[in-house]
Order: C-alpha cells, then sequence, then structure tokens
C-alpha cells in the first residue's frame, strides 16, 4: 500500500510539472489560430521540420521560419517523386499509371529523411562529423534525384543520339557481315581478322566449283596460247607454200609444167609441222574446254546467285534481330547518350551539368538551411526542456529506486521474522518430544519396579 501511494504521488508530480510548462490557450498564437485547429496549412508544413507546436507556442515568432522550412521540404520531396516517376517511365519505355507508386513511396521516404536531416535536436553543437555525414547523405541522395530530371530535359538531343548510334551500330554490323562473309567466286575471298562473332554458316558455296573453273580457265588459256602459236606459224608457212606454189615450171624430159620442188618441200614441212603439234587435236580439245567453261560458268554464275541470296537473308536476319534489341530506350543508354554528347559540345556539357548542380543544390537546400543557420531561440528551449526531462526521470527513477529498494527491505525483514518464528517453533516442538519421551521412560521405568516389588505367589 504504502508503495502504490508513492507511485501515484511520483505521477502526479511528473504531470503538474507537464501543465505548467504548457501555454494557456491563446497564447503566443495568432488570433485565428486560438481555436479549432482545422485545415491549418501552415501547422502541417511545420509538422514536416519535427518541431513541437506546444514549445513553438513560446517562441511565436520563430514560426514562420519553420513554416518556409516545411514548405522548402515539401518541395523537394514532391521533385524528387517527379524525378521517380520519370525514371520508371524511361525504364519501362511508357508512360504507365503504375509508376504513381514508386513515385508515392520515394515522396514518402524522401520526405521522412529529410525530416531526420533538420529536425531539431537537443544541445545539438555544430560539430563538423555529424554535419558532413548528413550532407553527404543529401548530396548522394540529390544526385539520385537529379539525374532523371537532367535527362528529361535533355530529352530530344539524348534520343536523337541514340538514334543516330543505332543507326551507325546496325549500319556497322551490316557491313562486317559483308566483310566476314564475302563471295567464295571471287579472288582473295580468304576470311579476314576479326570475324568471330560475324561469320554466317551456308548449306552450300561455290567455292569448289570456282576453284575448278579458275584451274580450267587457266589451262584452256596457255592451251589457247599454244594453239595461237602454231596456228601462227602454220599460217607463216602455208603462205610461203602459196608464194612458192603459185610458180610453175617446165619438166625438161616430159614437157609439162611442174611445181618446183622448194613447194613440194615446204609442203611436207607444213604438214610435217601439223602432224607433230597436234594442232588439229589442240584446236578440237580447245573447243571442247571453252564449252566446259561455258556450262561451269552457268553453273557457278548460279549457284554464286544462291549464295548471294542466302547470305542477304542471313544478313536481313542478323539485321533484324539487332533491331529489334532497339526497341526501348533504357536509362543506362540514355546517359550513355548524354555522356558522348557532353562530350562532344562544351557547351551541352557546361548545360547539363548547371542544370544537375541546380537539383542538387534544390535537394540539399533544407539541409544547407538548418545547418548554416544559427541557434535560435527555439532550439534553446527545446535544450532546456531536454534537459529538464533528463533531471525530471533521473530524479523519477531515483524515487522508484528508493521505493523498490524500501519495499525489498520491508520483504527482507517480513521474511527474516518469519524465519525466526519458524526456528522457535521447531525448539519448542522439540523439547516438548523431549519432555514426552522423558515422561514415558519414567512411567516404564516405574512399572517395571513396580512389578519387581511385587511378591511372589509361587
Amino acid at each position: 500500500m504504502a508503495g502504490s501511494r508513492t507511485r501515484r504521488s511520483s505521477r502526479t508530480r511528473t504531470t503538474s510539472l507537464t501543465d505548467h510548462l504548457k501555454l494557456p490557450d491563446g497564447y503566443g498564437r495568432p488570433p485565428e489560430q486560438a481555436g479549432p485547429q482545422g485545415l491549418d496549412l501552415a501547422r502541417r508544413l511545420r509538422a514536416l521540420t519535427g518541431v513541437d507546436e506546444d514549445l513553438l507556442a513560446w517562441v511565436w515568432y520563430e514560426r514562420s521560419k519553420y513554416t518556409a522550412l516545411g514548405g522548402v521540404v515539401l518541395g523537394t520531396s514532391v521533385i524528387a517523386a517527379f524525378s521517380m516517376w520519370n525514371f520508371v517511365n524511361e525504364a519501362i519505355g511508357e508512360a504507365s499509371v503504375l509508376a504513381l507508386l514508386p513515385a508515392v513511396v520515394w515522396l514518402l521516404f524522401v520526405l521522412n529523411l529529410d525530416r531526420w536531416l533538420i529536425a531539431p535536436q537537443p544541445n545539438a553543437k555544430r560539430r563538423p562529423g555529424p554535419l558532413l555525414m548528413r550532407l553527404a547523405v543529401a548530396l548522394l541522395l540529390g544526385t539520385v534525384i537529379a539525374e532523371p530530371l537532367v535527362l528529361r530535359i535533355f530529352q530530344t538531343a539524348v534520343e536523337e543520339r541514340i538514334q543516330e548510334d543505332r543507326h551507325g551500330d546496325v549500319d556497322r554490323l551490316r557491313g562486317n557481315l559483308l566483310r566476314c562473309n564475302p563471295d567464295p567466286s571471287q579472288p582473295d575471298h580468304g576470311t579476314p581478322a576479326g570475324c568471330g562473332s560475324y561469320l554466317l554458316s551456308f548449306g552450300a558455296t561455290p567455292g569448289g566449283q570456282s576453284t575448278e573453273l579458275d584451274a580450267l580457265r587457266k589451262d584452256a588459256a596457255a592451251l589457247q596460247k599454244r594453239v595461237d602459236q602454231d596456228s601462227h606459224a602454220l599460217e607463216a608457212l602455208d603462205t610461203e607454200v602459196r608464194e612458192e606454189c603459185r610458180q610453175l615450171i617446165r619438166n625438161a624430159s616430159s614437157g609439162l609444167l611442174q611445181r618446183t620442188s622448194e613447194c613440194l618441200r615446204l609442203r611436207d614441212k607444213a604438214a610435217e609441222y601439223r602432224s607433230t603439234h597436234h594442232t588439229a587435236e589442240n584446236e578440237r580439245r580447245l573447243v571442247r574446254m571453252n564449252d566446259r567453261i561455258g556450262q561451269d560458268g552457268s553453273r557457278l554464275t548460279r549457284s554464286r546467285g544462291t549464295f548471294l541470296t542466302a547470305r542477304n537473308a542471313e544478313i536481313t536476319q542478323r539485321v533484324a534481330q539487332e533491331r529489334a534489341k532497339q526497341k526501348g530506350i533504357g536509362v543506362l543508354e540514355r546517359m550513355q547518350a548524354l555522356e558522348a554528347l557532353t562530350a562532344d559540345h562544351t557547351a551541352l556539357f557546361v548545360g547539363v551539368w548547371m542544370v544537375r548542380l541546380l537539383f542538387v543544390l534544390i535537394d540539399v537546400l533544407p539541409v544547407l538551411v538548418k545547418f548554416m543557420s544559427h541557434e535560435n531561440s527555439y532550439d534553446r528551449l527545446l535544450s532546456a526542456r531536454s534537459n529538464s526531462a533528463v533531471k525530471v526521470h533521473s530524479a523519477a527513477v531515483h524515487a522508484m529506486e528508493r521505493e523498490s529498494m524500501a519495499d525489498l527491505e520491508i520483504k527482507q525483514e517480513v521474511t527474516d521474522q518469519y524465519v525466526r518464528r519458524r526456528k522457535a517453533e521447531s525448539v519448542a516442538a522439540h523439547r516438548e518430544h523431549v519432555a514426552a519421551m522423558n515422561i514415558r521412560e519414567r512411567q516404564t521405568v516405574d512399572s517395571l519396579e513396580e512389578e519387581l516389588r511385587r511378591p511372589s505367589t509361587v
């Protein structure tokens, strides 16, 4: 009972102290705020800074500052939500209502993070460690938020650069496929270097037919050269034969006209040349080789046409696959395109970084405003109330400790008394038992003596 009365009195003292720290209604408030709050936008904005309205009422002139700071926090969180919405739309390749969910989640996260960063802290000292840590968090958050907005602002230039790069990739792919899969029927058609991923497979190629046809053409050319030489030589001999055989001489014995011996010799020479050089056989062989060259050339032309058709089909398929991969424009591709644009144009580089730094500064602004400002009246009140709360809590804990110790001491005393009482009862019970045993023993001895004294009846 004593302990419960002590706890009730402690709670009464704490409540009365809290009541004394509260202001009466209407004190430190504008006239329109003295009554019911309703939809008080200024109060809701100040709630984003983590201030206590009851404590702020003591220094009412600080309200405008915290209201403006709450507006800055709300503005940065809205910008972050728009950035996330734009980022999700770019990631999925189209505008979607589903992007609102991560945007709202990101808004709440940034809002609470900024609220934590700028929330007033009692007895806060301007130490560089916590300040630098919070500034680093704000800078990283600002960079993440700023990048999608920068991509959104320069969207037209980025998409044009991406389309140019994609067309260039397709053209390079087509050129590499043509370079690495040449026509085997053409001379010097060996595979160039660096064609590992550009080689195509075909069922049949005109390479073997082309080699055979080239060899046949070389043989036909050599035979044609030989036939031409023999033809020129025979033509010269035939000319000599005709010129010599036009001359006739009269035979002295018969008186008839006859050919000269030189004419007959030249005729024999021409016949011997034809037989030894196989001119007629070579000409027939050359005709057969030319016919075969014509037939093989026709087959090679058809085979080459089939090969070129298959190659063009394979190249068209590979190009179509490459174009299919280029349907949606991802965030990473946009960032690479923006990096390439800024590397090529100095003015664009300066503009991109100015916009990027602007959004980073906007996101870091709440922390900068909070930590670059001096300690105000509200901070001093918060420190004073915090110190007072610590003292009150320490005193309450000390009182509770003493109350608990008193309860324990009383319980210990009760226990000791109970032990002493039980010990006394045990000793008394032992004595009663000893006395009873002694009485029984004396009674037994007396009965034996009486029995012994009784005379015998025998």
